[in-house]
């Protein structure tokens, strides 16, 4: 482990050329439209926070047992992941209107359960991802867990932000009926494609 992370001068390069690699890598990835969709529905706040603590436990994974996630057989983590998303698509679709609580608690309940569901979707479905590989196979050559940890970390934050962003201005122009049968198929088409391999390695 590194006393001092950017102590020589090819750490600076290290950092940002991980955080590169990893910010792009992610973009098209099934998490990030986990992520707008549940933004567009519930609060952001909520789904960022679960969101990043999910991501924290995800490469503290790859940084400590990186050579152990390699012997993951890739088609089963997508498949599992794969019946996660379906699930979730068939919540969403058949989800009623919630009895009426007293503001503040249901304010408070909302925001834990949804911080509960975002950890639980990203933390199950980053198995085995190209981005968990890819930081522990960068921690394996490079011999710099720490910086690759906080260049990975970081820019998986970054994308994620962008993407509750973008999730939550959409419904502003979006019934929150309409949005919810738009997040359930969304769901249900990453679910299939994970099912059928389109992921896979």
């Amino acid at each position: 482990m590194e006393i001092n992370l950017f102590q020589h001068g090819t750490d600076w390069a290290l950092f940002f050329s991980t955080f590169t690699v990893i910010f792009l890598a992610e973009l098209p990835d099934k998490t990030a439209v986990a992520i707008l969709i549940m933004a567009a529905q519930r609060h952001p706040w909520a789904i960022y926070l679960g969101v990043c603590v999910a991501y924290v436990v995800q490469n503290t994974v790859a940084v400590v047992f990186g050579n152990w996630l390699s012997l993951l057989p890739p088609h089963w983590v997508h498949v599992g992941s794969g019946a996660l998303f379906l699930l979730f698509a068939l919540l969403m679709w058949f989800k009623r209107e919630e009895k009426e609580k007293p503001p503040h608690l249901r304010a408070k309940s909302n925001f834990w359960q949804t911080c509960w569901t975002s950890f639980l979707v990203i933390f199950i479905a980053e198995w085995g991802d190209l981005t968990q590989l890819a930081t522990a196979a960068l921690v394996a050559k490079t011999k710099h867990p720490a910086t690759i940890f906080l260049a990975s970390t970081l820019a998986l934050w970054v994308v994620s932000g962008l993407f509750v962003i973008i999730g939550h201005h959409a419904k502003r122009f979006i019934q929150p009926r309409i949005l919810q049968k738009i997040a359930a198929v969304a769901f249900g088409i990453v679910g299939i494609l994970l099912l059928s391999g389109f992921w896979d390695k």
